[in-house]
């Protein structure tokens, strides 16, 4: 028999808060969890979350994780901003790919006090590596996502913009139908820039 040790702090889950009350604004977000079954873990992770939102007068909804997975299916306008621990995080990252045509689509940002990480939420693709088959859409707009960051927000509006009109008249990947190389859609967003 194995055991399986996962570690949520109520600090880490403090700072996670207090950076989403900044990130919306007094706007609100949801909390989705699965607190009910991980009582521990996931449920300080909850009252973490909740208890700095209520210090900072930002409302919280609460779903349950699979519900979310459900509902966001059904209506993703639903939700703006969600705020989860990391398992869920990664699961239903995943999931909403296939609402947007797939992983090749998807940046991330991993932001700290002092450093950043942007890079497509697939990761490296090292399965992949060289073959000429990967969506370089994800890594393009990971780079614009780090533009933002930096302040360069009309620079990073222009790779959005580019990454979309290729997106919307090709040429596309074999993820999104199309047949076309990286290189080849790369150099379209360049094209469009």
């Amino acid at each position: 028999m194995s055991t399986l040790t996962r570690v949520v702090t109520t600090s880490a889950s403090e700072k996670l808060a207090e950076f989403a009350c900044e990130y919306v604004d007094g706007e609100g977000f949801s909390v989705v969890h699965k607190a009910n079954v991980m009582r521990k873990t996931d449920g300080r992770f909850r009252d973490a979350v909740v208890g700095v939102a209520d210090d900072h007068g930002v409302d919280t909804d609460e779903v349950l994780m699979d519900a979310f997975a459900t509902r966001v299916c059904l209506d993703p306008t639903q939700f703006d901003t969600i705020v989860c621990p990391n398992l869920a995080g990664d699961v239903l990252s995943d999931l909403a790919a296939g609402l947007v045509g797939g992983l090749g689509l998807l940046p991330s940002a991993n932001i700290g006090d002092d450093n950043a990480l942007f890079e497509p939420v697939h990761g490296t693709a090292p399965d992949i590596a060289g073959e000429g088959v990967a969506n370089p859409l994800a890594t393009v707009l990971s780079a614009a996502m780090l533009l933002d960051h930096l302040g360069y927000s009309e620079e990073s509006d222009r790779v959005e913009a580019a990454v979309e009109t290729v997106l919307a008249e090709g040429p596309r990947t074999a993820d999104l139908g199309g047949d076309a190389e990286t290189e080849t859609v790369t150099d379209a967003v360049i094209d469009r820039l």
